[in-house]
């Protein structure tokens, strides 16, 4: 019996700022929120295709790199195209690696994840 991945959960100090940002980065069709028996409410990014995105709130700040990021391509927009408009929407360029064809770019909370040239 094999297991399948549900989502990539992300943890972070305000979940529903951070969802809106990877809802309009990402296009996800539907958010979901749920409560834990410790009170802690998850914001979710659901989509039939793919797995979910995960916001789960927790206290502290990020202080490290990430062991784990997303790697992203645009469908419709090139390259270069896609980095603005994701700065539009409040991520940041962290490193444009001359030789590498991926821009490094940190979500409005710092967490780390690469844009790859359309495919």
């Amino acid at each position: 019996m094999r297991t399948r991945m549900l989502a990539v959960t992300v943890d972070c100090r305000e979940a529903e700022a951070l969802a809106a940002f990877w809802k309009e980065a990402l296009g996800y069709p539907e958010t979901e929120r749920w409560t834990d028996g410790h009170g802690v409410t998850y914001v979710e990014l659901k989509s039939p295709e793919v797995p979910s995105l995960l916001f789960q709130p927790v206290p502290e700040k990020k202080s490290v790199k990430n062991r784990l990021h997303l790697d992203v391509a645009p469908i419709e927009l090139e390259q270069r195209e896609e980095v603005a408009r994701l700065v539009s929407l409040g991520a940041k360029i962290v490193e444009d690696p001359e030789p590498d064809p991926w821009v490094v770019m940190a979500d409005p909370e710092g967490n780390e994840f690469c844009v790859l040239p359309r495919r």
